[in-house]
């Protein structure tokens, strides 16, 4: 402003805002204060102001305290009396600030995105409820799974006759003992379901030190990868229409579970299985392929016209909303550490070779992998693996 200012009167104030891109406006409405507007003159028509209160006196008189001034405008005019139109009237009590809805309305509070950041394995839990359709129309069961953020890597699955705030108490109970989580050291995200938001988990969170956020009302974007989990789940070649029966369902899912950990390679995981991230083989692992590539470019230099082949890079940290400038975003103050850098992205995509079915060979399974599976059968009727059906060996 200063410089236009001054160059102004050789130069041309026109020319000088199209070069600094400044609107000419904003120029001159910097240059100084703007002039006080005139106050608004008032038609030959308008009420005077006396004329003005006797209509609001007649307006607050008990008998037409609760009537509209259409209701009003049209006893009066029976009475042989007029004051003003209708509309006059509520212009009147508009201006006194007496217009609004007579209803009590619900004002719903303006809720802050959640600004989530995660740079390692379970510092950040996301977690939520699908239906799968049972053998009849109407009939579906409840599965609930439970996602590290950071590597993809599914800690815990149930699966349910029904949505229950007790059963997701206890699979998040169970599969937070069995990953060692410490106190401070974890944040889980939801949206706002039942039990979601329901005391018993809000609870249980609450004595194990476990930071609980919520989505948006309505925002399906503010929970990404349980979704984009759940659409890899469905979209699947052996996901079926609908499911046989109960048992049928947790024969599928603690097929797909194991094959999802330990064999999907994730684009946003630099190529890499959720298991090698989140147990720290993802090092190893690049390191492997980078010898693999150097040889092919060792063998072949000129098939690789730009610079030797590399694999793709792990990316450092993952969030959900990317945290903006301004306050610190919530990240787990004391996570442990971890040996390898294992990086996912925000978006979940599917590899286009993933068209194989998940099958677990028999090498894979483990024993005792079910955290009381026979006493939660019992008592819910469900089916519940806090820990997947694979092995931890590389």
């Amino acid at each position: 402003m200063q410089t236009i200012a001054e160059r102004g009167p050789t130069l041309g104030v026109l020319a000088l805002c199209l070069a600094l891109r400044v609107p000419r406006a904003t120029y001159y409405r910097q240059r100084g204060p703007a002039p006080p507007r005139r106050p608004r003159r008032g038609g030959p028509r308008a009420l005077t102001p006396g004329e003005q209160q006797r209509v609001l006196a007649v307006l607050h008189e008990p008998r037409f305290a609760d009537r509209a001034p259409g209701q009003v405008y049209a006893t009066l005019l029976d009475e042989g009396t007029y004051y003003c139109s209708e509309r006059t009237m509520y212009r009147l009590l508009a201006t006194a600030g007496e217009v609004r809805e007579r209803r009590d309305q619900c004002r719903h509070p303006r809720y802050a995105a959640p600004e989530l950041l995660a740079t390692a394995p379970n510092q950040l839990w996301s977690w939520d409820i699908t239906k799968l359709r049972g053998p009849a129309k109407w009939t579906s069961y409840y599965l609930y799974v439970l996602l590290d953020v950071f590597s993809r890597y599914v800690v815990g699955w149930l699966l349910a006759h029904r949505e229950s705030a007790s059963l997701a108490r206890r699979l998040i109970a169970a599969t937070v003992a069995r990953e060692d989580i410490a106190p401070g050291q974890l944040t889980v995200h939801a949206d706002r379901g039942a039990a979601m938001i329901s005391k018993p988990v809000a609870f249980l969170l609450a004595d194990l030190g476990i930071t609980k956020t919520h989505s948006r009302p309505h925002v399906s974007n503010d929970n990404p990868y349980s979704e984009a989990q759940f659409k890899t789940l469905k979209y699947h070649p052996s996901f079926p229409d609908r499911f046989g029966s109960f048992e049928h369902g947790r024969a599928h899912c603690a097929a797909f579970f194991p094959w999802y950990n330990t064999e999907h390679h994730h684009a946003s995981l630099g190529w890499h299985t959720p298991r090698d991230v989140h147990h720290g083989h993802a090092a190893a692992r690049q390191t492997h392929r980078a010898a693999v590539l150097a040889a092919a470019y060792a063998a072949t230099p000129a098939r690789f016209v730009r610079h030797a082949p590399t694999p793709p890079a792990l990316p450092t940290a993952v969030w959900i909303n990317q945290p903006r400038i301004g306050p610190a975003p919530r990240i787990a103050p004391d996570a442990p550490p971890i040996d390898a850098p294992n990086r996912p992205r925000i978006d979940d995509r599917q590899s286009g070779g993933d068209r194989s079915p998940p099958q677990v060979r028999p090498s894979q399974l483990v024993a005792g992998v079910t955290v009381n599976a026979s006493e939660w059968d019992a008592e819910d009727d469900c089916s519940v693996n806090s820990v997947p059906l694979v092995s931890q060996t590389p």
